[in-house]
């Protein structure tokens, strides 16, 4: 049995409701998808009813993005209990920032004389967390770009004249509140992140594991993690990181991660619950 612990649907910036990324995982021969909205679990129960109906075996996660050292990176949780009272409050703060960036950066387009309203970003999101993509898709569907590339290297990219720094709490923070919730805290890509100096700050911190399969990440650049993994006793996990349509074609399918690595975050996630007082388990 396989699984994709990368997952994005229409409750943050994938194009895929939770329904319809159950059902391409299914179409792959999946057995077990996480869904890893950014700074969210909203999407959770609806996912999880969705896998039930297609017999898959359902991870409750997020990713959120952190930061260490003035470095960014992006913290995968697994096994997360969704009814945590400090993860969800931790998460009202997070989508109440994500949304007012939405309201710089079309500020940020009206100075530039592109006359694009908030409200048909947030209409377009539909959800508590929206992102970047959000506001392309509305530059697109409004004729003030062609296409969503054209929309985040003219405007979105980073330094680009519409771009606004994200808010990042700190990864010491995030570890700890991935833990406090009952989940797996696991650095996503960090191929992509080029911070492998960052590691072992990360697994003194408490850091559980590494994505070591990414659809962005060459064999050479998987073996490599896998050998940072085993120096610094980490699970090993992967995922597709599917946004739907948003990057153009379905990504789901490209990673099957083998089930025993499911097994050890599962251990992994008893392990901290059983560690943590029922005061904290309630949030």
């Amino acid at each position: 049995m396989f699984a994709d612990l990368h997952l994005h649907s229409n409750y943050s910036d994938g194009t895929y409701t939770p329904e319809e990324v159950a059902m391409h995982g299914s179409r792959y021969d999946l057995g077990v998808l996480a869904l890893t909205d950014h700074d969210t679990v909203e999407g959770c129960e609806e996912m999880a009813a969705a896998c039930a109906r297609q017999g898959i075996e359902f991870v409750a996660g997020s990713e959120l993005t952190a930061e260490l050292n003035q470095n960014e990176l992006h913290l995968l949780a697994y096994f997360l209990d969704t009814t945590n009272a400090a993860l969800l409050e931790a998460m009202g703060k997070f989508q109440n920032v994500r949304q007012n960036r939405i309201c710089e950066m079309v500020e940020r387009l009206n100075k530039l004389n592109v006359p694009l309203e908030a409200e048909a970003v947030f209409k377009i999101a539909s959800c508590r967390s929206p992102g970047r993509p959000h506001v392309g898709r509305a530059l697109v569907q409004g004729g003030f770009c062609k296409t969503l590339d054209e929309a985040f290297e003219r405007y979105l990219k980073k330094h680009r004249p519409a771009w606004v720094p994200k808010f990042k709490i700190s990864a010491v923070e995030a570890i700890e509140l991935i833990h406090c919730a009952g989940g797996v805290a696991v650095m996503a890509h960090p191929g992509l992140n080029r911070s492998d100096d960052l590691i072992p700050e990360l697994a003194e911190a408490g850091l559980d594991g590494l994505e070591c399969y990414h659809t962005k990440h060459p064999p050479a650049t998987v073996e490599h993690y896998l050998e940072l993994a085993e120096t610094h006793g980490f699970l090993v996990t992967g995922g597709s990181d599917c946004h739907g349509m948003n990057k153009g074609k379905p990504l789901i399918g490209k990673i099957k991660l083998p089930y025993e690595h499911v097994r050890d975050l599962k251990r992994r996630s008893e392990e901290i619950r059983q560690g943590l007082d029922p005061v904290s388990t309630q949030g």
